[in-house]
């Protein structure tokens, strides 16, 4: 289907947003009104520029608070609706998208609100416009989509017809399935906005938090079924407000908005191929700069270097089923601190893989290959971490452990492997990075949460599928640890190793304050042990979890778990309690 997105959605001037909207791919815009006021250039040179670049004016937006008004105000709204007209002849746009009114002059009379759409239709006719009516969902009098077509159906005009948007339906818990009553010849125009589930004010809701589809709370596949039932055959539009979209890099939002669409187009195909999802952890790459103190880390949790890089100065350390590879080759960013760079992830199909990240638009990451290297291919996640697909130990694919000769044997210890990673993004990239894994890896979000920092909050999101478990956080604070990533490893007897720890390392486990243990106790009746062993802990419905931090290297640490049960959850309960225990640690 045609695919189009609104000028509100990203940043810059409107020259700058037709831009990236093209280069993104997009086949036309939604011109907004409040873009091409603020714009030096006359509307001729606009749809100039719009066609050198391949877009279509889709629809130019809106024509507020005109129906349903006194004889002295409609004559008012005539003459604007009459400049609109000759404005969008000159713009090249023929179809006009006119909100419901929300002015104190609107009068709750559906039989005048009829009565002038349909000469605002007669007029916008002559003019070669259609004119899309929309129900905003804190209209004065209309703020239901089926209200809205009750009007357009009672004012019968050809060039009167409903508009339909995904968050003014959704944000008032309508029921979407009415749709299919309003004939597709009707529905002149679709626009798609997904959406937090906030209890707040909804135009505050509007204005500030709508999202791409499929980084939000709302069905917006469900709500396009329906609409494409009635055989609506028109384009799919985003109309996205947003606060961070609007401070962000154009071309990189436009990016996402598309990938949104593909993602959600593809959810619309009975066909359509679903993603490839991880089935765990093949490696996590630490880059060293030289550092000391993760190998003393890995050495010290039980891990050996079982092999070094044919070529390259990188290290493979295993234990268990858990692989870290340490890189210390120069870093290329001026971020010379240890950091985890990349991650190796276990697909049944590396090539799908590949081929389905390409098609959502993730950037292919070049590598430079000696002869003998595997040939793993490699994709950018938001916050740049490479991810590397894998298909370790199967005789059908190249086995990437075959690059690091073995040196040692792999031992059995109290690490089984990766429980999950955590990746810090950065602020304005938090709902592409929900979106980037949901379509690129099919993983499953959970609802974000906001955890207590001492100097801000942190905002944190879950997604996991298919045996894989990534947090993906953004910090609120302008303090050091925003940045932080960490690499979780089960453990199968976590008590066990945390006596180990303490008595052999002393000094390399974040320590816990007391008042932590006595809430603890207080709350769950937990036995002694837990706190004499430094040891952190939930529950839920289904299980338990342990589990404790190292200190921090760099940007790195670690976190040790064991889950009892069902558990499936991160302990994040106990976020806030480690978040300030860093702090004193840097401090």
């Amino acid at each position: 289907m045609r695919k189009s997105i609104a000028t509100v959605s990203v940043s810059g001037t409107l020259t700058e947003k037709l831009e990236a909207i093209a280069a993104a791919g997009f086949d036309g815009v939604e011109v907004f009104e409040n873009d091409l006021v603020a714009c030096p250039l006359p509307p001729e040179e606009i749809r100039l520029r719009a066609d050198d670049l391949g877009l279509g004016i889709d629809i130019y937006q809106p024509l507020r608070d005109f129906e349903a008004v006194p004889d002295d105000v409609l004559k008012g709204n005539l003459r604007r609706a009459e400049y609109t007209f000759e404005l969008m002849n000159r713009l090249g746009a023929d179809t006009l998208l006119v909100c419901s009114n929300v002015s104190p002059d609107a009068l709750p009379d559906d039989e005048l609100a009829a009565a002038q759409l349909r000469l605002l239709a007669e007029r916008a006719a002559g003019h070669g416009i259609r004119v899309a009516y929309e129900a905003l969902a804190w209209g004065r009098h209309v703020s239901e989509y089926l209200h809205a077509w009750r009007i357009v159906r009672t004012a019968d005009h050809p060039a009167l017809g409903v508009c339909l948007d995904s968050f003014h339906i959704l944000s008032r818990g309508s029921d979407p399935i009415g749709i299919e009553a309003i004939p597709g010849e009707k529905v002149f125009f679709l626009q798609l906005a997904d959406a937090p589930r906030l209890a707040m004010d909804v135009l505050q809701w509007s204005r500030h938090y709508r999202c791409f589809p499929g980084q939000g709370g709302f069905d917006v596949t469900g709500l396009v079924r329906h609409v494409l039932a009635t055989g609506y055959a028109g384009p799919l539009s985003l109309e996205v407000f947003n606060d961070v979209f609007r401070q962000s890099d154009a071309r990189r939002t436009a990016l996402d908005a598309m990938r949104s669409l593909i993602a959600l187009e593809e959810a619309l195909t009975p066909d359509g191929v679903p993603p490839v999802v991880p089935s765990g952890f093949a490696f996590a790459e630490l880059a060293t700069e030289g550092s000391a103190e993760l190998p003393g880390i890995l050495s010290a949790l039980g891990f050996a270097r079982t092999g070094t890089h044919r070529t390259k100065p990188v290290e493979l350390w295993e234990q268990g089923g858990a692989r870290v590879l340490l890189n210390a080759a120069p870093a290329e960013s001026a971020d010379e601190e240890p950091a985890l760079v990349a991650i190796g992830l276990e697909t049944p199909d590396p090539a799908a893989s590949v081929k389905r990240a390409g098609k959502l638009l993730a950037p292919v990451l070049p590598r430079e290959r000696a002869p003998r290297d595997a040939p793993l291919d490699a994709i950018a996640a938001p916050d740049g971490t490479a991810l590397f697909f894998c298909r370790t130990g199967h005789a059908d694919h190249p086995d990437w452990t075959a690059d690091f000769p073995r040196t040692e044997p792999v031992p059995e210890g109290d690490v089984t492997g990766i429980d999950h990673v955590a990746l810090t993004q950065p602020w304005q990239h938090f709902d592409e990075a929900s979106l980037f894994y949901r379509g690129v890896l099919g993983l499953r979000p959970q609802e974000s949460l906001e955890v207590a920092d001492p100097y801000g909050l942190l905002r944190s999101r879950a997604m996991a599928g298919g045996g894989t478990r990534l947090v993906v956080n953004i910090a609120r604070t302008v303090a050091r640890q925003a940045s932080r990533q960490h690499v979780a490893f089960a453990v199968r007897d976590l008590r066990a190793l945390a006596r180990r720890l303490r008595a052999d390392h002393p000094g390399l486990l974040l320590p816990i304050p007391a008042n932590y243990y006595d809430n603890l106790e207080a709350r769950y009746g937990t036995d002694p042990e837990i706190r004499e062993l430094g040891l952190l802990y939930d529950r839920d419905e289904e299980g338990e979890f342990l589990h404790l931090y190292t200190v921090t290297a760099g940007r790195v640490f670690f976190e040790l778990v064991q889950r009892i049960g069902g558990y499936d959850g991160y302990g994040a309960a106990n976020a806030a309690v480690r978040l300030a225990v860093q702090h004193a640690e840097r401090s």
